[in-house]
Order: C-alpha cells, then structure tokens, then sequence
C-alpha cells in the first residue's frame, strides 16, 4: 500500500547503518530491504511514518517525524472518495 507521494519525512543516513536488519524485520510496509550487502528503501512512498523503524534502530540510521496526520488523511480519502490532504505539505 502506498501512502501520501513524496510527503514521507523519512530519512536514512548509510554511514551509521550497522546492517543489523532491524528495520528489515520491523517495518509493517516493507521499506528497506536487504541487497547486495546494503540496506536499502525499497519504496519511501510505502512509509505510513509509524516510528516502528526509528524505536528499533539501535544505531540511529533512520529518521522520521511520526505521527497520523497522513494516516487520518488517507482514511478519510478511502471513506469519502476524495484525495487525501494532510496538511504536512502543500497542497
């Protein structure tokens, strides 16, 4: 499932990545995955920014703003039909 395009607050910074896999197992959408001996964003529209990643990282590689602005959004978008405004950007 993709969430809101190009408003994910997600950041990843590869030097203090560690490869311990964390994020690759805690991540409920996917996000990273494991390749060629790196850890990498399969797809940063797929962050719903649960915060699952950053509260497992123990290397602090991962950055996101949690909250469920866009999560509210993309609820009342799948119940009203309309496209989903969160307010973390602008529209």
């Amino acid at each position: 499932m993709k969430y809101l395009k190009n408003v994910s607050t997600l950041e990843f910074d590869r030097n203090k990545c560690k490869k311990c896999l964390m994020c690759t197992v805690v991540c409920p959408h996917g996000v990273f995955k494991y390749e060629n001996n790196e850890i990498k964003i399969t797809d940063r529209d797929r962050c719903m920014e649960c915060g699952a990643c950053v509260n497992n990282c123990p290397y602090d590689a991962i950055k996101v703003n949690k909250g469920v602005g866009c999560a509210e959004a993309i609820i009342y978008s799948l119940l009203t039909g309309k496209e989903p405004k969160c307010g973390c950007c602008e529209d």
